[in-house]
């Protein structure tokens, strides 16, 4: 009997303790969410664990140390942000801090922008800096046996039989009045792009023939019968298109004749520097820059006449070689220097596979047979040879 009762104390003591551990829970909870003070909350639950009803012993002293040692743990936490936001002054707002972050990061933009900006603005003042710093160093000193190359150059030209001799754009409407020859060599000049001298000959000739290399003429033609007349040139639809602008603009800002002057000439559309510097040479007389195409770009590079600035690079355009050339080749070869190494580079000097052997200035050239093995049919054999072992 006293074996069952001590059993049914126990049982009742278990179940009393675990519902004060529930009650005192629910009131720690209720004490957290509610908007009471600190200060209020630790006297309230001071006066909870004071209450006769509490637990007794180890666990109500485990239930205040438990709770006690979160709180100090969050106080804790806190106590060091409020003493910084006292040295401080207060925390900046979010909004404030985001506005800052993103000034500063403006500020480290904006000098990244400039200094982009200035490298850029330095680019372009470079080659206007480094055309004139370059022609003062390099004017006196042009390449090594230039006169020599050059001059064996016009001994392999001497025969003029190159297409560029009898149907270059200096012979369009040769057999015109000044004013319309004018014309016919703006035209050839705007044919020329992408197009062989022997198919822009034949396109200006058709266009002779049905009395189209005047302004008016052109003006009044429809487009597609103009395309017709022209093709097969490059880019001969879109070339049609230029010559009726062309045309209209000619007849309404210059009485029919052509502009004079080098940017009213890159004004035109389709007329790009080396166009204009032909144009001015061939209709005006006025040699203002050396007429630079893919030949006279290709030549120079190869025999090392021409660099990009304040390097040994190769020129990766007409105009970079033109920039480069005017700086050390005398005015009075300016004019002779385009049809000679157009000549030079449809007979001798070929995009593909150069005659070397047949050149008499190859000992001075640099890339003297080296370009030749390179060829891609040269290339394309190889690997052929290669895929049958």
């Amino acid at each position: 009997m006293i074996l069952v009762n001590r059993a049914v104390s126990t049982t009742l003591d278990n179940v009393a303790w675990f519902s004060r551990i529930r009650t005192m829970n629910r009131k720690i909870h209720s004490t957290l969410s509610s908007s009471k003070p600190d200060s209020l909350r630790i006297q309230h639950l001071r006066s909870e664990d004071s209450n006769p009803e509490s637990a007794s012993g180890a666990s109500g002293s485990s239930e205040t140390l438990v709770y006690t040692r979160k709180k100090r743990l969050k106080q804790e936490a806190l106590e060091p942000l409020e003493k910084k936001s006292q040295q401080l002054c207060g925390l900046p707002d979010i909004e404030e801090f985001a506005f800052k972050k993103n000034t500063r990061s403006s500020k480290r933009s904006t000098e990244t922008n400039i200094t982009v900006a200035s490298a850029s603005t330095a680019g372009r003042s470079t080659e206007t800096n480094i055309t004139v710093a370059s022609a003062k160093t390099t004017a006196g000193n042009p390449p090594e046996n230039w006169v020599e190359v050059l001059e064996g150059i016009r001994q392999m030209r001497s025969s003029g039989d190159a297409p560029v001799d009898s149907m270059g754009c200096d012979k369009a409407g040769s057999f015109l009045p000044p004013s319309e020859r004018r014309f016919a060599v703006l035209l050839g000049s705007l044919l020329s792009s992408q197009t062989k001298d022997q198919v822009n000959n034949a396109a200006i000739h058709r266009l002779h023939q049905k009395g189209l290399l005047t302004p008016e003429a052109i003006d009044k033609a429809d487009e597609s019968t103009i395309k017709e007349l022209i093709y097969p040139v490059g880019f001969y639809a879109r070339k049609a298109t230029y010559m009726k602008k062309i045309a209209k603009i000619c007849l309404e800002k210059y009485n029919g004749d052509i502009p004079s002057s080098l940017d009213d000439l890159l004004a035109l559309p389709g007329i790009g520097p080396k166009m204009a510097h032909l144009i001015l040479h061939i209709a005006w007389n006025d040699v203002q820059g050396i007429c630079v195409d893919t030949h006279v770009h290709r030549i120079c590079n190869r025999l090392g006449w021409v660099s990009r600035p304040a390097t040994k690079q190769k020129t990766s355009s007409p105009e970079e070689t033109r920039v480069a050339l005017q700086q050390w080749l005398p005015k009075e070869e300016w004019v002779a220097i385009n049809p000679l190494l157009v000549g030079f580079g449809q007979t001798i000097c070929t995009p593909l596979r150069p005659r070397c052997e047949a050149c008499s200035v190859a000992k001075l050239c640099p890339a003297a047979f080296k370009e030749a093995s390179s060829s891609p049919s040269s290339k394309l054999k190889k690997s052929k040879q290669s895929k049958e072992l």
